[in-house]
């Protein structure tokens, strides 16, 4: 019986990128998107009034990464052999320009401060990672200018270094696992993680690699050395991406072949030796799924697809609870906003879905709760557009088009 169910939509289109959107991030508590392209620019999205709010080329070449430092940093990373750290606050916002890479400019765009560069390796595609310089329990903790970032090396690319910041200095590198066979290499590293494991508070580090391993390091803070903890070979084909769960309890890993898996993170190096059995793999019969974002209350995950799809998971069962499709070229960056709680909300009341809501294809017929702020009615239009764009439940997923789709999903 064929279902009479509206395929799921966009609530929003965001246009402005010349090329295709390669990077996408959520920053200041929802309310700014960031996208970057391949020509090397940057779009900060005010999502409370879905347009532009900065726009610069921060790089000369594609845009491999980007991700928010605390409230008024912004990474990237691109192609031009460059990390850099930029200063983007409320005020910069207000004299950087507005125009979109799409739009003809004859004058050049203005930069936010630049913070720090960091000459970098990108002979690959992989992106870098970074974490606090101090784990939890640190008296150094509360130094939350101070970050470790790990890049691959720039000598070699099957290692990877793990720098501080500011200072620039290198700290780490860490080297590959030996392979079983001479003849049969691992390859350049794909994707990065880095962190402090919330038991033992060592340093991990997270690598997937171009033969389809995936690998957990740990750092012994008594001897400063590496120990590999877990490795497996679950992809026959490069790991494309990779994220570790909001728990640390394991981390999910996506390839160029149709196989996403689910694999343990070790609190500490096994007493039996090296793990080397994921928790489970999956055949999704999609090849080409990349930038696997995990969502920050563990339920759900999503994966952008060369087939121009994005699919969403569940993070329990790993199985696909929905398809979205509305770009008509791959896609090649997704990302979730954190799901968040204004402070000034009241708790959880029934919502009574109306006959136009619109639910993802796949998606559970669950009951709907949403957090109603206090005083709704006394708010005004813009602090209600702002509690609007910290709570919504956004999926933004950028393509090869050009173009950002936002979603509303779960």
């Amino acid at each position: 019986m064929a279902s009479n169910a509206r395929p799921a939509q966009p609530k929003t289109i965001l246009r402005g990128h010349k090329t295709p959107v390669q990077v996408a991030a959520f920053v200041r508590n929802n309310e700014r998107l960031l996208t970057g392209d391949s020509d090397g620019f940057v779009v900060a999205w005010d999502l409370t009034i879905m347009r532009p709010r900065a726009v610069w080329q921060a790089h000369t070449a594609s845009i491999l990464g980007i991700a928010g430092w605390g409230h008024d940093r912004i990474i990237t990373h691109g192609r031009d052999n460059r990390l850099v750290v930029w200063k983007l606050t409320a005020e910069h916002e207000n004299v950087l320009s507005t125009s979109l890479p799409l739009d003809p400019s004859s004058q050049p765009r203005p930069k936010p401060w630049m913070l720090h560069v960091l000459q970098i390796s990108t002979m690959n595609f992989c992106s870098f990672s970074y974490c606090p310089a101090y784990p939890d329990t640190s008296p150094a903790a509360a130094a939350a200018d101070e970050i470790l970032l790990a890049v691959p090396n720039t000598l070699s690319s099957e290692s990877i270094d793990i720098f501080h910041l500011p200072s620039l200095a290198r700290k780490h590198t860490v080297g590959l696992p030996t392979s079983s066979s001479p003849d049969q290499k691992n390859g350049m590293a794909m994707s990065l993680s880095l962190f402090h494991h919330p038991t033992s508070h060592h340093l991990t580090l997270v690598a997937g690699y171009e033969r389809g391993l995936a690998a957990v390091y740990q750092l012994d803070p008594n001897t400063s050395k590496w120990a590999v903890t877990y490795q497996s070979n679950p992809h026959t084909q490069p790991i494309l991406s990779l994220d570790v769960s909001p728990d640390v309890s394991f981390f999910l890993s996506s390839g160029a072949d149709a196989t996403i898996a689910k694999h343990p993170i070790p609190s500490c190096p096994p007493s039996s030796g090296i793990i080397q059995d994921p928790i489970l793999t999956i055949n999704t019969r999609h090849a080409g799924q990349q930038s696997l974002r995990i969502r920050s209350d563990n339920l759900i995950f999503a994966t952008a697809g060369w087939d121009s799809m994005v699919r969403v998971y569940s993070v329990k069962t790993m199985k696909e609870l929905a398809v979205l499709k509305w770009h008509q070229q791959g896609c090649y960056a997704v990302a979730f906003a954190a799901a968040n709680t204004s402070p000034t909300t009241s708790p959880p009341q029934k919502e009574t879905p109306r006959p136009d809501d619109k639910k993802p294809e796949g998606s559970h017929s669950k009951e709907v709760t949403t957090q109603v702020p206090k005083m709704l009615v006394e708010q005004t239009p813009k602090q209600k557009r702002l509690h609007q764009a910290r709570t919504a439940r956004w999926l933004a997923a950028g393509s090869k088009d050009g173009r950002v789709s936002l979603w509303d999903v779960y």
